[in-house]
This record gives C-alpha cells, sequence and structure tokens, in this order.
C-alpha cells in the first residue's frame, strides 16, 4: 500500500494546509508557493486518478465538478477570471501525482503566468 498523498494528508488534518473550500468529492487550498496573487488548488479527495487525462477518461463528472468549483474561487476571489493550468507528468511540472488544478487570478495585465 502506497503513503497517502500531501493533498490527502491536508484534506486529514494531518498537515497544515488553509482549506478555502469543500465540496463532497472536491476541495481547495492555497498553494504554499504562490505563482500568482491568487493561487489555489483544486483537488479531488479521491487518489484513484494520478493526472487530469486519467481523471477526464474515469470521472468526467468530477473533472467538471472541479471546474466548477475553480469558477466558484475565482468569481470569490478575482472577479470571475483566472487561468486553469493542469500539469501531466514530472517533465511538465507535476510534482505530486494526485490530480490537482491550479486556480490562478489577479494576474498582473501583460504578464504570462506559467511553472
Amino acid at each position: 500500500m502506497t503513503e497517502p498523498s500531501i493533498f490527502t494528508r491536508i484534506l486529514n488534518g494531518e498537515i497544515p494546509g488553509e482549506l478555502v473550500a469543500q465540496t463532497e468529492r472536491v476541495f481547495a487550498v492555497r498553494d504554499i508557493n504562490p505563482q500568482a496573487p491568487l493561487h489555489l488548488l483544486v483537488i479531488p479527495k479521491t487518489e484513484q486518478y494520478r493526472d487530469v487525462t486519467e481523471l477526464a477518461a474515469g470521472d468526467p463528472a468530477l473533472l467538471a465538478e472541479m471546474v466548477d468549483v475553480a469558477q466558484q474561487l475565482a468569481t470569490e476571489h478575482a472577479n470571475g477570471e483566472y487561468r486553469l493550468i493542469f500539469n501531466k507528468g514530472a517533465s511538465a511540472a507535476q510534482s505530486v501525482f494526485h490530480v490537482h488544478a491550479h486556480v490562478l487570478g489577479n494576474i498582473e495585465e501583460g504578464k504570462l503566468v506559467g511553472f
């Protein structure tokens, strides 16, 4: 059996994290290394999917819920405007293999944020 991901450990209260939203299947926290004035992570509570491609194939409704939560958070914190990023694979900057979306907002005009 593998160890729980850092996200599961945050959700379970084993590691500190600032929970900003939660539904039955999804939760959101502030990123500990923000790349924009608003940088949140939207994460499914299940560890079943390593990346967005697996999630899209296995549970498109859960993916849609993640996008919906991202929109709600952007509406609350960034006038509804945001950049949504999924990293897939280590060479694409994915460091935690528990699918998650980065919600970036309040980005300075003309400044493209990426990592």
